[in-house]
């Protein structure tokens, strides 16, 4: 479900490191907890990737997930929504709370789950058919025949995503033929076709070029005035300018997790420090 009403008290940030807005004194902060992790630990048969990860991931904003390459950010990432399901070996302990439900618990249908929480890739990976029915694949996968109302949500998304005005003449053109940026946004239109509440995003800008990863990074933040999103990236300044709160983890441990301008300008934990400064990773 959308709510539009959590969107209230937002402001655009400006490109580098800056504040957070501040809280308001007299209205409680709108953003609850879409994601409880308590003490969640994931193996790959023997391999300990995720190590007690304890944490609150605030709904209707963007958070940011960094640390260094192989550090589990990607596992997290996927234990979301149960993207790991199919890794041989794989177990869990401890527990991920969506929406007050253990993830993990019996009673939970992956296919319903991701739906609910779409994932974006690191690369592009547009279906090989049209643009249209790129966007209308979702739909139509839960039931959505009604040619007007197909219209209506391919329309729609790909407003949301910023690439109407570019496709709206060519919807029946390969979606391969779009530029590398433009399949981003392509993809996460056909996330949004689906009416998540959640938007996972798996360093979706790393293979693309600095203009395409302006209007990407500007994009996250036009849509978490409505949706929640959780993006990791290796790239620190990408999660200073987009997220709220960052999750700093290394060794499949969670260092620190708190209000972006303070990880990246008074962390507490020295080893935070020293990644955020470029001292390591």
């Amino acid at each position: 479900m959308i709510r539009e009403e959590d969107a209230t008290g937002r402001e655009h940030r400006d490109p580098g490191i800056v504040s957070l807005p501040e809280e308001p004194v007299d209205e409680p902060r709108a953003n609850r907890a879409m994601f409880v992790l308590d003490g969640f630990d994931l193996y790959f048969g023997r391999a300990h990737i995720l190590k007690g990860i304890t944490l609150e991931i605030p709904s209707n904003q963007v958070t940011a997930i960094i640390g260094p390459s192989g550090c589990g950010k990607s596992s997290l990432l996927r234990s979301l929504n149960r993207m790991n399901d199919r890794v041989p070996g794989m177990r869990v302990e401890g527990k991920v709370l969506f929406e007050g439900d253990d993830v993990y618990g019996q009673s939970v249908d992956p296919v319903t789950l991701r739906r609910r929480v779409g994932m974006v890739f690191q690369r592009p990976t547009p279906f090989p058919m049209s643009i249209f029915d790129n966007v209308a694949y979702g739909p139509r996968l839960h039931g959505l025949a009604k040619r007007s109302e197909l219209d209506r949500v391919v329309e729609s998304s790909l407003r949301d995503a910023g690439l109407w005005d570019v496709v709206k003449d060519t919807l029946r053109k390969p979606a391969t033929a779009l530029s590398g940026g433009e399949q981003q946004r392509l993809c996460i239109a056909r996330t949004l076709a689906v009416d998540p509440e959640v938007i996972l995003l798996d360093e979706p800008t790393s293979a693309l070029d600095p203009s395409a990863t302006t209007r990407i990074e500007e994009l996250l933040q036009r849509l978490a005035e409505r949706y929640t999103i959780v993006i990791v990236t290796h790239n620190m300044q990408q999660a200073a300018r987009v997220s709220e709160d960052t999750a700093f983890l290394l060794s499949g441990e969670l260092v620190e997790f708190g209000p972006t301008d303070k990880i990246f300008r008074a962390p507490d934990d020295r080893r935070t420090e020293d990644y955020v400064t470029g001292r390591f990773g």
